[in-house]
């Protein structure tokens, strides 16, 4: 009997039967950008591999107006069929079935050819969007219904139409966007009737036999959003025009509320799919945090929804479903809802991977092959990227010896677990530490490594990390001084009153820490909702609470300082840095840039402003927190290199960035692919 029977049960769709009832959603990695076909099948076909039910391509424009970027992937002639065809072969062959996303951007296109009901420039695109009159609708409902069709002829087994997270069709059909007086504005019946005569269009043009998907916001989360009532009424007409499943949308790119990031609950969104079950004939799917298949099959089984889809957590393990089907859940590497290496490799323009698997949309490139000659191979350090490095090399056939003072793994992950909202960063350890008795690494904790000891390996891999940067301010000696090391693992006695000296990933990290008291909002879904003014959309449109966020008082008054004179929190991640700012500030945590540390003593921290070292001010506080960066711990490596033992240095110990886990994990996986 299986531990997932909802999961793992089939879903028949009249004239086709998907194997199980998970979803892989669409995401904009870039690779049908690079022209590389056969990496772009590789891609799918490793998660066909790994028996997902059914997969939906990133979104794919329908014409150049409606295309999310110049150059951005699109469907509009017999060469993008041709090409589109050697993914749909290779998933085929693979035993798998796939949809593409036909996605029109509207205002959200990142071109001046951009299109929308009304000329209402989006808060995070670059350009107006040119209001469409009734000969551009027209254009682009053609446009859709072709773009459908050539999907078709390049052998997909469906299309997914996007209709959500505030795109074209939603444009529509909100007056947040849409200020029409025609035909196509005004009554909601006005302003669904073009979503409604897209799925027609596309279904008169493709037939029965092939899977229409619509991606539907249910909660839009922007001002002037849809009423449930409205979200209904639409999912009703869209199945009477011809969808076969409703894909759950949450939330608009532009909503001040963080859907998808790691301080998000798990499955946060599940019940407002569930608030539609019922309602229609047709499945539902449900997203939005949903990172292992205990989670999915819960989410199932509750009643929730018909199907779930999970997207990043299939960047991080393409086997997701294999393994869970095998009883091997434990193995499954989890996606952490970072978004370091998704999204904001999206938004930055680059191909998107996964901290967690850098072989992601890097499967023809980074191979892991079993070796011919097994060496002996000694990795100094158990954080990411000593593990990394020790995983892959032993799964290859090396034996690894992996050696740590420490007593136990996982290195600076065991202080960013203990982070209010980075509870998914356990999990991560957990695997690590599985994986480590899966491929037989030799583990040695509380062992110092010494260069006798480790000259007779055949190769020997330095992971050892970093150290605390030392600020060098007078009086930091003094008993109210604590390192953020002893503050997150939990040997500091920190006050009231705290100064954070440091701004950067790391400094953020304390300070949320420190401002809740208590159980994480992460792990409380009320509780989350409370705090970010989130509510049922049937009793408040669009969900959003009319008292606003109402976040719990903060635990400590805390100010964060830095010597640049940038914004604080500038560098942190493209897309959830704006999560941690609002955070922060609705506690009254008060960040303060360009700053010289004069010195410190029992009444807290002085400081003064520019190179003439002006306003001197004292930041009044019982503790005043060191996060003033790292260096490399590099010693052992110096003493073995001196001593005429050849080694790698790698992660913290080769580059001191911020506690950045997705440079250390990619260099340790592809060291150790290349021994």
């Amino acid at each position: 009997m299986s531990d997932y029977p909802h999961l793992l049960a089939p879903l028949d769709l009249g004239f086709t039967t998907l194997k199980n009832r998970l979803l892989m959603g669409s995401m904009h990695t870039g690779l049908e950008e690079t022209g590389d076909w056969n990496r772009v099948a590789e891609f799918y076909a490793a998660r066909a591999r790994g028996d997902v039910g059914l997969m939906v391509t990133g979104g794919i424009g329908p014409n150049r107006e409606g295309a999310v970027a110049h150059g951005a992937a699109m469907m509009v002639s017999q060469k993008d069929v041709d090409n589109h065809s050697i993914i749909t072969q290779r998933v085929h062959e693979a035993g798998g079935k796939i949809a593409m996303q036909i996605l029109h951007a509207g205002r959200y296109a990142f071109t001046p050819e951009c299109v929308a009901p009304s000329a209402i420039k989006s808060p995070i695109s670059m350009f107006a969007p040119k209001e469409l009159d009734e000969e551009g609708i027209e254009k682009q409902i053609s446009d859709i219904a072709a773009c459908a069709l050539r999907a078709r002829e390049a052998g997909y087994d469906g299309v997914e139409i996007m209709g959500s997270e505030g795109y074209f069709l939603n444009q529509f059909l909100v007056t947040h966007t849409n200020k029409r007086e025609d035909r196509w504005g005004g009554s909601y019946e006005n302003r669904m009737r073009l979503p409604l005569e897209v799925v027609r269009r596309v279904r008169e043009t493709v037939g029965d036999d092939f899977i229409l998907i619509y991606r539907l916001s249910m909660i839009d989360l922007v001002p002037n959003g849809s009423t449930f009532d409205e979200v209904v009424q639409l999912a009703q007409e869209v199945e009477k025009a011809g969808a076969n499943i409703i894909n759950t949308g949450i939330g608009w790119h532009e909503a001040r509320i963080p859907t998808i990031a790691t301080s998000v609950p798990r499955a946060a969104f599940a019940w407002v799919t569930k608030k539609l079950m019922g309602k229609v004939g047709i499945p539902l799917i449900t997203s939005n945090r949903i990172n292992t298949p205990q989670v999915a099959e819960e989410v199932l089984a509750e009643g929730c929804a018909d199907m779930v889809s999970l997207a990043r957590p299939m960047l991080a393990d393409a086997d997701f479903l294999a393994k869970a089907k095998a009883g091997q859940a434990e193995r499954i590497a989890p996606c952490i809802a970072c978004n370091q290496a998704c999204l904001d490799h999206t938004f930055g323009g680059k191909i998107s991977t996964c901290l967690v698997n850098p072989r992601a949309c890097y499967e023809t490139e980074l191979r892991i092959e079993p070796v011919a000659n097994a060496k002996s191979i000694a990795v100094v350090g158990a954080g990411p990227a000593g593990l990394s490095a020790a995983i892959t090399a032993a799964e290859r056939g090396h034996k690894v010896t992996l050696i740590d003072r420490a007593s136990e793994i996982g290195g600076q992950l065991n202080l960013a677990k203990q982070v209010a909202g980075k509870e998914e960063f356990w999990g991560l350890v957990d695997w690590y530490r599985t994986m480590l008795k899966v491929h037989d690494v030799t583990v040695q904790l509380e062992t110092e490594a010494t260069a006798d000891a480790l000259r007779g390996f055949d190769e020997v891999i330095i992971a050892t990390g970093v150290v605390p940067r030392d600020p060098q301010i007078p009086g930091q000696d003094g008993g109210n001084v604590v390192s953020y090391i002893n503050v997150l693992n939990g040997t500091a006695k920190v006050g009231q009153r705290v100064a954070v000296i440091g701004a950067g990933g790391i400094g953020f990290d304390v300070s949320e820490h420190l401002v809740h008291d208590g159980e994480s909002s992460t792990l409380n879904l009320p509780e989350w909702m409370r705090e970010w003014g989130v509510t049922d959309p049937g009793e408040h449109r669009s969900g959003l609470a009319p008292e606003g966020p109402q976040p719990p008082a903060p635990a400590r008054q805390i100010t964060m300082l830095q010597r640049k004179t940038s914004k604080p929190g500038k560098g942190l991640g493209k897309t959830t840095g704006w999560i941690h700012r609002a955070s922060l500030t609705m506690r009254n945590v008060q960040m303060i840039a360009g700053v010289n540390y004069e010195s410190i003593d029992e009444q807290g921290l002085y400081i003064s402003f520019g190179e003439a070292r002006e306003n001197p001010t004292l930041i009044e506080a019982d503790t005043i927190v060191l996060c003033a960066g790292q260096l490399s711990d590099r010693s052992l490596a110096d003493t073995l290199e001196a001593s005429g033992t050849a080694c790698h240095v790698i992660g913290g110990a080769d580059v001191a960035a911020e506690l950045d886990a997705k440079r250390a994990i990619n260099q340790g996986t592809r060291l150790a692919a290349a021994l």
